[in-house]
């Protein structure tokens, strides 16, 4: 049998709880003609899923959606053998199918992956949409120049990381928005930022003030709130604001992104900025392969470090999900449901079923 979590028939509330899944099954599907069945080792959780629910795009009975990495255990799709690891978007399932009629956001391809490029985890990270998004949201919407100062909320967390640090081989003196003292630490410490302020410090305002000393030339939103609030009097004329994401909205149901524009609006014209929607599938047919030659190198000489918040076993995603939607995450979170054979783990036989 397949395992599979779906939503619960109970309305969804502002932000999800225990009680906002089911487990369920089904008989593991047999791929037709064109189709793989793979058996899922990673499952990639991102705040955008919480959208895809509250909007009403995933509905009870649906397997939840996320990237996923697996790896082939039968097929009769063709450049798609046993034992082959691969990027699709299985979801919340022990099993899933890659392939001809199988539905999947258009700019989500499933993709063969090479375990000697790096761990395969990270194609749904560093290596992945992930990856994708912090690249092209500050290297091509963000328009980095050496000298100027970028700020980067949610700078912990796994497109944060990523974004921040691409700034800074830039030349840019970066400025990192986090939550816990470790998580600043990290920031400062390990990914190389010149700073990093709290977000939950009574002087939250005055210290990121005092730490942009100049102004703030680009800013990655991941955050929105008091965050955005914070640093929109320290926009200087002429910079860049990327919304990637307003997580601290996420739970509400009006048009957050309008009302940040609404508020901003403002500043945004008198300093004459360009403020950028950052939507990763724009970015995928024409870039990817540019991404991939520039990161996959950064990656493995340490030029860009990355961090995972690991947790293991099929019953945790849910605890996973709820805890990065709270902020009790560190790092880019997935959930590791069965051995990675590419790593020599044991515990499944040589081909994953």
């Amino acid at each position: 049998m397949n395992r599979y979590w779906t939503l619960s028939e109970q309305p969804l509330g502002p932000l999800p709880t225990p009680d906002t899944f089911n487990i369920r099954e089904a008989p593991i599907p047999e791929p037709a003609e064109g189709q793989a069945l793979t058996r899922t080792i990673y499952v990639s959780l991102d705040p955008y899923q919480w959208g895809y629910r509250r909007r009403g795009v995933e509905k009870p009975g649906d397997v939840c959606h996320a990237r996923t990495v697996g790896q082939v255990c039968a097929s009769r799709l063709d450049g798609f053998a046993p034992g082959d690891f691969v990027f699709s978007t299985a979801g919340w399932a022990e099993f899933g199918l890659v392939g001809e009629g199988v539905a999947r956001p258009a700019y989500m391809i499933p993709r063969k992956l090479d375990p000697t490029q790096g761990p395969i985890s990270y194609a749904v990270g560093v290596l992945g949409m992930l990856g994708l998004t912090a690249w092209s949201g500050m290297v091509l919407l963000g328009k980095p120049q050496a000298g100027q100062t970028a700020v980067v909320s949610a700078a912990s967390g796994g497109v944060g990381q990523i974004a921040g640090q691409l700034a800074r081989l830039q030349g840019m003196r970066v400025v990192g928005i986090a939550g816990r003292e470790e998580k600043c630490r990290f920031v400062v410490d390990e990914l190389g930022f010149d700073a990093c302020v709290s977000h939950l410090a009574p002087d939250f305002p005055d210290q990121l003030r005092a730490a942009c000393p100049e102004g703030v030339d680009v800013y990655f939103e991941n955050v929105g709130g008091p965050v955005f609030e914070a640093t929109l009097p320290l926009f200087r004329p002429k910079s860049r604001m990327v919304i990637c994401g307003l997580i601290a909205h996420y739970g509400e149901s009006g048009d957050a992104r309008a009302e940040l524009m609404r508020r901003g609006a403002a500043t945004f014209a008198e300093r004459k900025m360009e403020v950028r929607d950052l939507f990763v599938g724009d970015f995928v047919a024409d870039h990817q392969d540019r991404f991939l030659a520039e990161m996959t190198p950064l990656v493995a000489r340490g030029d860009v470090k990355y961090l995972e918040d690991r947790r293991h076993g099929f019953e945790a995603l849910p605890g996973a999900f709820i805890d990065m939607m709270s902020g009790a995450n560190f790092g880019k979170t997935l959930v590791q449901i069965n051995p990675d054979q590419s790593l020599g783990e044991r515990g499944a036989s040589k081909v994953a079923c």
